[in-house]
C-alpha cells in the first residue's frame, strides 16, 4: 500500500461508496484512517478514545448446512466473544467455525483486520451484536486495516440486512 492513499484503496471505496447509497452520507465522509492498522478491538478503541464495546468487530465465520457453507458475518461487540454454538443456533445451522482468510478474502473482498460490514460483492447472512445497542457511537472497519467509520447499532442492522441477537459468549466478556 506504499503511495497510495487509504481512502483510495478499492475496499474503502466500495464500503464509502456503499454508505452514500444506503443513504448514509455523514457516516460515508466520517469514514476515518488511522495513523496505524488497529486489528483487534483494543487497539481500534485506544486509537479513537472510545470504549471497546463500542467497536464493531467484523466477524466472518463458514456456517455449515450440511448441504452447503455460507459466509456468516457476526458484527460483535468488541467487549466480549462469539457464541458459535449460539450463532449456529441463531442462524439454524449446523455447526459454525472460524474461516480462513482466502474464504473471509473470497466472500468479502475484504481481509482479516478490515472487513467492514458491507461493501462485499453480495450481501452476507448477518448478526448484529445487541450489545452494540448501548453506545450512541459505535465504530465499525471500513474496508481496511486503517480505516473506521461511525455508525449506530440501528444503521448497522439497516445497512446490513442482519438479524440483531444476543451474541455474546456466556462468561466471555472482556470487560466488567
Amino acid at each position: 500500500m506504499s503511495g497510495m492513499n487509504t481512502l483510495d484503496h478499492p475496499s474503502v471505496t466500495r464500503v464509502a461508496t456503499a454508505l452514500t447509497e444506503a443513504g448514509q452520507h455523514d457516516a460515508a465522509k466520517g469514514i476515518r484512517i488511522l495513523p496505524a492498522e488497529v486489528r483487534t478491538a483494543a487497539q481500534a478503541a485506544e486509537a479513537l478514545g472510545a470504549a471497546v464495546g463500542a467497536i464493531a468487530n467484523s466477524l466472518v465465520f463458514s456456517a455449515d448446512f450440511g448441504d452447503r457453507v455460507v459466509p456468516l458475518l457476526a458484527l460483535t461487540s468488541g467487549a466480549h466473544r462469539a457464541d458459535t454454538g449460539a450463532l449456529a443456533a441463531l442462524v439454524g445451522a449446523v455447526s459454525v467455525g472460524k474461516a480462513n482468510p482466502a474464504f473471509v478474502k473470497e466472500h468479502t473482498g475484504q481481509v482479516i483486520g478490515g472487513v467492514a460490514p458491507i461493501g462485499h460483492p453480495e450481501p452476507l447472512l448477518t448478526l448484529v451484536d445487541t450489545a452494540l445497542r448501548e453506545y450512541d457511537v459505535v465504530w465499525a472497519a471500513a474496508g481496511h486495516a486503517k480505516s473506521v467509520f461511525p455508525t449506530t447499532f440501528g444503521e448497522l442492522v439497516t445497512l446490513t440486512g442482519g438479524k440483531a441477537a444476543d451474541l455474546a459468549a456466556a462468561g466471555q466478556d472482556i470487560h466488567p
